[in-house]
């Protein structure tokens, strides 16, 4: 009996790692397609609007700017293309097509895709590997601003004067993503826009955008234990409130310069000397450093009877000779003992996964990089695109053997999108399957087994 359950469970473990195949995310995407507005009207559609986010997507996708353009030789030369054998378009949009096509679509018809695929890999318990203190996932909140002129701009536009009266206007997002200690891998989730709100006189920002995010998908993953992660910026008391209230954990940094209050009440316990207190000594594999951890709970976020009370941490790192190589402090609502204290501290500094080691800025999908603007939502969708696209590449390389054996062979991600841009370019093929298995032999590699 206990035999038949075992395979029973790999069956449906193996059902749900087929439903997030390259193949079906992209049917999935196609379904969600159907449902984008189309301002044309009339006879005037030589290219359907599908065909249009596929094609952008594509671009994200394979990290190659003249994808579309190279499909398109490719088409011409032997009546057949990578884009339409990948990604199932139909026919090949300039780029002045995409951007006018895609300028009504508001990125929120792209947003299911993101708690679809989360969905799936926690069916699948690929998300086990992602859980931290309290059993607890982390999601760090980081914004970025993505476009910036002093003369493009639209509606949707932030915007700062400057002291010689001229202006620049600007686009930023925050870009909520799953992290975890010692995992190379993020997961990011439907993002928030920076963006004037109808009936509010004061611009937009990024606490204002975070609120908004909490409000609505908090209901959608707090069962699931969440912690936020944010830097110094989101440890204020209506948004540290708004997170306990939806359900949410939360570790932020936490400044003396911003919190005043607090460091007040900390200086006093110090000269009580009622600091709790843990050091220890590291190895780094080359010198000896010094980890001291000091905390206290229950102190004043801020001035004033209403004032939340949150628990504080902070880490200072010497090296041999007393210089001070690293220092944070982190304000949370879970209490701090000596036997979790490096725990909670490693939680909060797993942030910097976002600003210092995000591949989502630094390896190959330049999220800061102008795309294309438009006068709509043209801007929002090509960033929430972008994010899909590295969605897309971090399920496959969780799970789909062939893709992890070939990435776990190449010396560098950079390496592996030069390969697909290099095949897809000469070379045509009737599935993504196909092009990996080519890779594979390519390689000299055994195929993996998928059946």
């Amino acid at each position: 009996m206990r035999c038949s359950e075992e395979i029973e469970k790999k069956i449906l473990l193996k059902r749900k790692l087929t439903e997030f195949s390259f193949d079906n995310m992209v049917k999935h995407f196609r379904s969600l397609i159907f449902d984008f507005p189309d301002k044309r009207t009339g006879s005037n559609t030589r290219y359907a609007i599908e065909d249009a986010a596929l094609g952008a997507f594509s671009v994200f996708f394979t990290q190659s700017p003249s994808f579309l353009a190279f499909q398109d030789a490719m088409q011409k030369a032997k009546g057949e293309s990578n884009a339409q054998s990948l990604f199932g378009m139909q026919k090949i949009p300039s780029d002045n097509h995409i951007r006018n096509l895609l300028d009504v679509v508001h990125p929120s018809y792209v947003f299911p895709m993101f708690s679809n695929i989360f969905n799936g890999l926690n069916a699948s318990g690929h998300l086990n590997v992602f859980r931290s203190f309290n059993g607890n996932l982390l999601c760090a909140f980081d914004g970025t601003q993505y476009f910036s002129s002093k003369t493009i701009h639209c509606k949707n536009c932030s915007k700062k004067e400057h002291k010689n009266g001229t202006t620049t206007y600007f686009h930023t997002v925050v870009t909520p993503v799953i992290v975890a200690p010692g995992n190379n891998k993020v997961i990011p989730l439907q993002p928030e826009f920076i963006t004037p709100q109808d009936g509010h006189k004061k611009q937009d920002c990024e606490n204002a955008a975070a609120k908004r995010w909490i409000r609505q998908y908090a209901p959608m993953y707090k069962e699931l234990g969440i912690t936020a992660l944010g830097d110094d910026l989101y440890c204020k008391q209506p948004l540290c409130v708004l997170m306990l209230e939806e359900g949410l954990d939360f570790i932020l940094v936490c400044k003396p310069d911003s919190h005043k209050i607090l460091y007040e009440w900390l200086e006093e316990f110090e000269a009580m000397q009622a600091m709790q207190t843990v050091t220890e000594k590291r190895w780094t594999g080359k010198t000896h450093e010094i980890d001291t951890y000091r905390f206290l709970n229950q102190l004043p976020l801020r001035d004033g009877d209403d004032a939340l009370e949150v628990n504080w941490c902070e880490l200072i790192t010497t090296s041999p000779d007393g210089k001070i190589l690293y220092k944070n402090a982190f304000a949370t609502n879970f209490k701090i003992s000596k036997n979790n204290v490096k725990e909670i501290v490693r939680d909060g500094r797993t942030r910097w996964k976002v600003e210092n080691e995000n591949t989502l800025k630094t390896k190959g999908y330049h999220l800061e990089h102008n795309y294309g603007h438009g006068k709509k939502h043209l801007s929002y969708l090509l960033l929430t695109l972008n994010l899909l696209a590295f969605l897309f590449h971090t399920v496959l390389e969780i799970m789909d053997d062939k893709y992890k054996l070939i990435r776990d062979n190449l010396p560098t991600r950079q390496t592996f999108f030069d390969d697909i841009r290099a095949l897809t370019r000469y070379s045509y093929f009737d599935s993504w399957d196909a092009m990996l298995t080519f890779m594979i032999h390519g390689l000299e590699l055994d195929v993996p087994d998928t059946s």
